[in-house]
């Protein structure tokens, strides 16, 4: 039995040309790209390659990209170093209620250090608008956090109008673009963002490298301390093949790639609602139901069908979905996203699952995946 993956917001397989990248590196070219000899001049002229390409992927300067281990670092990161070096300014601190856990966890942490958290709550499309930042935005403010697109469904905040509001306060911005970088057009000085966090494996790329873009006119202490490399700004040897194919990945998502992906993934959403409709069966969508959202991400409502049941079915039928963050998979407690968009009574929160579209599925694969699933969902409901 073949499997049809639908899974691409937890991970993505990596292309053929980033695995190509990668093995030529780990065999040419094993120099640690802080010596000053041969090999260590050809590591390094392949990270300021790579550093070269991704910064101008989101508008940034070379120097304003720091190498991570992925998005969880570079939320910590942003997060912990902004608040722990400013707190003589305030500690006040502005985030929302669906955040994923690598912001939300540092914000409860921050807590416990005297700092107070507000939490925005997001209308019923999982959007926050400028007009609760600004609400909530104090003179001690030192931080606002806000993610640019939902991982659990896809929806994306005002980035650029958030950003623009904060441009005569003191507060920094971070958004984690995590589940948006590949997919949205992203300009972090047209959108005045001081932060913004990366993973390379949401993208097509290997998993545990990514990035943190810091802005050169804001200034944080090193997070991981040790070793002077990043310019100081983050301690341990480079990943060189790792740097190199997250590269690749940002190579292969070009400017007409992400569009047309957008383009794709927003069809095979219109076929999945289309077809559960022919077929009869009782959904909603949680979150946008337009264009203007992640369109790789889909999550759906299926009243009075539980989602463990159907993820198992399908399964076993050979179709890869999730019920929400992979981050949280293992959970018995419910999504905080839909808790936080529809209240904690809510039945959404046990009879809806997740759909996520990745560059290599196909109409054919979303058509049977829909067919196979209502299937499953009339003989649960008969």
């Amino acid at each position: 039995m073949g499997y049809i993956y639908l899974d691409n917001a937890a991970t993505t397989p990596m292309a053929d040309s980033v695995i190509d990248v990668m093995h030529d590196q780990m065999i040419n070219n094993f120099g640690n790209a802080s010596s000053t000899n041969y090999y260590g001049r050809r590591a390094r002229q392949v990270l300021d390659d790579s550093r070269h390409i991704i910064a101008q992927s989101i508008n940034a300067k070379d120097s304003e990209i720091v190498f991570t281990s992925g998005g969880t670092e570079s939320d910590n990161t942003a997060i912990m170093s902004t608040a722990l070096s400013r707190q003589n300014l305030g500690k006040h601190i502005i985030t929302d209620q669906t955040e994923h856990e690598a912001v939300l966890r540092p914000m409860e942490y921050l807590e416990t250090l005297g700092f107070e958290v507000t939490y925005l709550k997001p209308n019923e499309k999982g959007v926050i608008s400028v007009e609760q930042v600004e609400e909530a935005l104090r003179d001690d403010t030192i931080l606002v956090s806000i993610m640019y697109g939902n991982n659990e469904v896809g929806a994306v905040n005002p980035i650029k109008e958030i950003g623009e509001l904060l441009q005569d306060h003191q507060a920094y911005f971070h958004t984690d673009a995590v589940q948006a970088f590949g997919t949205e057009d992203i300009d972090v000085k047209a959108e005045h963002i001081d932060f913004l966090s990366t993973s390379a494996h949401k993208l097509n790329g290997p998993k545990f490298i990514g990035f943190l873009y810091e802005n050169a006119d804001k200034h944080i202490p090193s997070y991981i301390r040790g070793g002077d490399q990043e310019t100081k700004r983050r301690a341990g040897t480079e990943n060189i093949p790792a740097i190199a194919g997250f590269a690749e990945a940002v190579k292969i998502a070009d400017d007409d790639e992400k569009k047309r992906r957008r383009e794709t993934y927003y069809s095979f959403k219109q076929k999945i609602q289309s077809i559960l409709t022919e077929q009869g069966i009782n959904f909603e969508v949680n979150g946008p139901t337009d264009a203007h959202g992640l369109n790789h991400v889909l999550n759906l409502y299926l009243p009075g069908i539980e989602k463990s049941v159907l993820l198992t079915r399908l399964d076993l039928e050979g179709f890869a979905i999730s019920g929400g963050s992979a981050c949280t998979a293992g959970s018995l407690e419910p999504s905080h996203v839909l808790t936080a968009m529809f209240g904690e009574n809510s039945p959404r929160l046990n009879d809806s699952i997740r759909i996520s579209f990745g560059k290599d599925n196909t109409m054919e694969e979303v058509e049977k995946f829909t067919n196979k699933m209502a299937e499953i969902v009339k003989d649960l409901t008969n």
